[in-house]
Formats: C-alpha cells, structure tokens, sequence
C-alpha cells in the first residue's frame, strides 16, 4: 500500500515541485479544488477527494474534507492493534502526510469595505480540522502548514524513508500555532463585529517581524511582532537605510510616533528612553526641528527624531550635524536622503500613513493588564478657568501645546513650554515637585514667561509656588485635589493663571 500525502493549500508556492517530489518517492497524493486542478495540470499524480471518501464535495466545497475516511486515515494510531482492525473493518488507509494551510481570512477582512458574508465565506472549516488531527496524532502524520518547511521534510524522507519524530513534533507545534492564530483572528473580528470591548476571555493574534540582536539588554533575548491586520505606527515603517533595528530602538521609536500624532502642524520630537527630550511646532518643519534641537542639545544627542512633514535638504544638513539613532519622517527629498545615507548607521524611517486605536496591553506576573489607550483629546468648553487671571491667547496655545506634550511623558510628570516649544521637562518622580524642579532648572531663564503642565493634580501648593518663583505664568492641570483651594490661592498670590482639564494623563 503506498504511502498517502493529502495536500490543500492557499498558498501555492512551491506546492507543485513538492508534490512532484513526494510522488518520485512513491506518495499517492489526495487533493480538492483549485490544489487540485493546479497538480494535476502540472503532472503530478493526483486524485481527488471524493474519490477516497466515495462521497461529493457539496454546499460549494463547505463540505469535503469531514468525513470518516479522511480523519481516520488521519487519527489511527498505527501500533494499536483495534484502531488498525477499524481502519481495515471500514475501508480506510492510513495517511501519512497533510499540508495544509488555511483559506486567506487574513487577506479577506485586510480589505476595505469587505462584508462580513465575504469574511465568513473565508473562514476555513476542514482546514483547521485536518491539521489539528494530524498534529494530535504527529507520532505517526507529519503535517505541514509553512512552505518553509517543505525542503526539510523532503530532504528527512530522502535520508530515513520518513521524517523524525523530533521533526514531526516540532511540525505539529508549528501546525497549532497556525490554526490558534487563525481562530484569533476571527476572535478579534467577530469581537470587533459584536462591539465587545473587554470579553471574558481575550486572544491577540501577532506574527514575527523579527528576531532582536537581543531585549532591553544583551543578556535578553527578543522578538518583534506585528498586528497582522492593524499595521501602523512603528509596525508598518519602512526602513529606507542604517542599522538593523534593536529592540530598544523599536520602543523608543514607537514613544516618538505616539506623541508626534498629537500634532497637525509642522512639529519635530525627540525621545530617549521613550521620554520626550524635546518638542516643538513652527511654521515648517525646518524651523520644528531647529527649536526642538536647540531646547536640550544635550538630551538629543543619540536620541530619535520623528519629524511629520516631508524633510528637505535643509533640515537633513541640520539632523546630520549631531549622532542621532533614528530619523522618523513620512517622506524624505531625494537629496536629504542621501545627505542623511552618509551616516552609514542612522537607521533611517519612512513613516506611512493610517492610525487605528488599539488596545493598550501592560504584562504583569501572571497576567496581562488590558485597557483603552490614552486618546482623549481636550475639550476646551469643559476647561475650568480657577484663578482670578484668566490666560492670554498665546499662554492659550502655549498651554494646549504643553498639555498634549505631557500626555506622553512618564508620570510624574510636569512640563514647561514657551512660544511653541518646550524648555523644561521634569520626568518619572515619585512626587510631583521634583519633576517641577527638575523642569525649572533644565529651563533656567527660559523658565521665565514660561507656561506649566502637569500630568495629574497638585496635592499641595508647593508645585504652584515653585513655579511662581521661576516666573511661570500660567498652568494646566487635571484639579481634582482636595488641596486645590490651596493652588489656586498660590496662583493667585502669584499672579499666575490656572485651568482645570477635569482630564488626567497618567503614562506608567
């Protein structure tokens, strides 16, 4: 009895040469539809389904594959003597080999405006059935999900007869992670579907960008993953020159982009350590980057920049002057890029368009913290105006500009910005006036005429009255303090105007 390889593919690369292959080693090969009619016009010895189980696809090839004579050909264990007797009582022959992968519900709901008939229709129900069969009895079925892997198992039946069972079980591995992922993605679309934002039990289908060099650190080993579906932000960059991305530069990178979408206007951003250094808007990106470099030439050195506007030649001569690890912009003149290639290891980063939100994921031991992400934008009918001093319509701006920028800086977090640009931030402390410290003196005279953010109330009127001193003008915070009466009183002492966003932004 020879040897039986059942073979129904979507992807179709290499599946004819493999095929050809497997029938020269004397496999029979079964097979359906369109896999079917591309081996057989290519030569390879195949028959169909339905002539193995006597029975016809119907329902337009909903139902084939699930029959008695597929998965018990499939589930047999082949050394235990009643599943043998049961094999030859009905009519069945083993199988040894499946290659499957699955109908393409990830290309069908990729496309815009595609129906949710559409996407049911490719939703793949033999599919998953054969390769979990064949991966549960993997001691006697290789299966075979990745074209990958078609040259190694070949190459094992070549060698040995047959592939390993080491191999076999590190298929069958591969084989669940296939079908887990492919019901995760209609999980989340049938979720997405239904408006169930936080159900009972949640999955996150993600596949490999890559492999990291290593994590935060060297003795960390890592990977990259994407949204298979929801590709933006640092996902879908296109690296246009430089180093391979390091896992730190991806995190950081990401800081970059999250807070660069605050802004429509031209504006420049530069992270370390996935905390702003500086930001700035101007009139053209040229002049963006200028204000925000100048604002801490010292914290911009080995940083990211993330520019929004298309980098001329101008500015790249600017970016080139300094080792920066990273320029971010969504497109670059043909000569600022080659004025930027000239930094052999600046990784260089075109940023596409598209922005979804997607949930916000923290790890803990044991568990995973799920949440929406930060998107709130500020409403300015709902800012309560507190001190007798109302802003003036630049402190105006220059507040709105603060406030988005502290969004993004790890709590506690307090930030200064003047005329379109910050001159102080004060980050991560464990109470709130020594960020403010820390900004005042970063800032130094720049302090003065300067405009506060914070991230979170004030519990005493120490921030207030710090700020008064360095000459703050005006401040932007959630309220919400049982002591607020107490900052208000020190603005007003101190001549400083103060609004309540009733919006905190706490970033752990």
């Amino acid at each position: 009895m020879p040897k039986k390889a059942l073979i129904s593919v979507s992807k179709k690369e290499g599946i004819v040469e493999f095929a050809k292959e497997l029938n020269e080693l004397g496999y029979e090969i079964i097979s359906t539809g369109g896999t079917y009619n591309l081996l057989k016009e290519n030569g390879v010895n195949v028959i169909k389904v339905s002539e193995i189980t006597d029975f016809p696809e119907i329902m337009d090839g909903r139902v084939k594959t699930l029959h008695p004579k597929i998965h018990g050909g499939l589930l047999a264990i082949r050394d235990k003597e009643e599943h043998m007797k049961a094999l030859k009582e009905h009519g069945i022959e083993p199988i040894d080999i499946v290659v499957i992968n699955l109908y393409p519900f990830k290309e069908t709901i990729s496309k815009e405006n595609v129906s949710l008939e559409e996407a049911i229709e490719n939703i793949d129900i033999g599919g998953p059935s054969m390769i979990r069969a064949a991966a549960k009895n993997y001691k006697y079925v290789t299966v075979v999900v990745d074209p990958k892997d078609y040259g190694k198992v070949l190459d094992e039946i070549r060698q040995y007869g047959h592939t390993k069972e080491e191999t076999r079980f590190y298929l069958a591995t591969k084989a669940f992670g296939h079908t887990a992922f492919y019901d995760s993605l209609i999980y989340e679309y049938f979720r997405g579907k239904n408006g169930i934002q936080f159900p009972e039990i949640i999955t996150f289908a993600y596949e490999k960008v890559q492999d990291m060099r290593y994590g935060e650190n060297p003795h960390q080993k890592a990977a990259f993953y994407k949204n298979p579906i929801k590709t933006y932000g640092i996902a879908q960059c296109e690296q246009l020159h430089g180093k391979e991305l390091s896992f730190n530069n991806i995190n950081d990178a990401n800081a970059a982009i999250e807070l660069l979408r605050e802004f429509k206007e031209p504006a420049a951003v530069a992270t370390k350590h996935t905390n702003p250094c500086s930001v700035a808007i101007a009139d053209n990106i040229y002049d963006a980057y200028l204000k925000a470099y100048e604002a801490d030439p010292v914290s911009i050195f080995g940083g990211i920049v993330a520019l929004n506007r298309t980098v001329g030649t101008k500015t790249a001569e600017e970016l080139v002057k300094i080792f920066l690890e990273i320029v971010i912009a969504p497109d670059f003149e043909k000569e600022a890029l080659e004025i930027l290639k000239k930094k052999k290891n600046l990784r260089i980063l075109k940023l596409k368009e598209g922005y979804h939100q997607e949930y916000d994921l923290k790890k803990v031991e044991g568990g995973i913290l799920v949440q929406e992400k930060d998107e709130i934008d500020l409403d300015e009918n709902n800012l309560k105006f507190v001190t007798e001093k109302a802003p003036t319509p630049k402190e105006m701006e220059d507040l709105k500009f603060a406030w988005k920028v502290v969004k993004h800086v790890k709590s506690n977090a307090i930030v200064l910005a003047k005329d379109g640009v910050t001159v102080g931030i004060g980050v991560g402390q464990v109470n709130r006036i020594w960020p403010t410290e820390q900004a005042i003196k970063q800032a130094g005279k720049k302090a003065k005429g300067s405009v506060l953010a914070s991230d979170a109330f004030f519990p005493f009127p120490d921030v207030v009255e710090a700020a008064s001193k360095a000459g703050i003008t005006a401040i932007i915070q959630p309220g919400g303090s049982q002591n607020d009466a107490l900052s208000i009183e020190a603005a007003d002492r101190g001549g400083i105007s103060m609004i309540f966003t009733g919006i905190r932004h706490f970033k752990h």
